[in-house]
């Protein structure tokens, strides 16, 4: 059995490059992780814009359990770059540009 279709998300986040990553290091002697742009959503609606998850999930037309799964993994994924000199790789998702 194949799981259930991701449901598109609005995402009003505008990726202004393909990466973030530790200065000095040429991209191609870092190890990489890979931020999909709703759980960037997630992360900025939460955690910069201070709305609650379940506001967030209003404004992204998604669950508030979607909302915290999306960021936990946004959060994981952003210590782990920034404490092993990582760089987060931004990867577009099913998402919905706000206009």
């Amino acid at each position: 059995m194949s799981p259930r279709p991701k449901k598109p998300r609005s995402c009003g986040c505008r990726l202004k490059g393909r990466a973030f990553k530790p200065t000095g290091i040429p991209m191609t002697e870092i190890s990489r992780i890979v931020l999909y742009r709703d759980e960037l959503e997630a992360f900025k609606l939460c955690d910069l814009d201070g709305f609650t998850q379940e506001e967030a999930g209003r404004k992204m037309g998604v669950s508030r359990g979607t909302v915290q799964r999306l960021l936990a993994l946004a959060r994981k994924k952003t210590a782990e770059a920034l404490a092993e000199c990582k760089a987060l790789v931004f990867e577009e998702t099913i998402c919905q540009q706000e206009e």
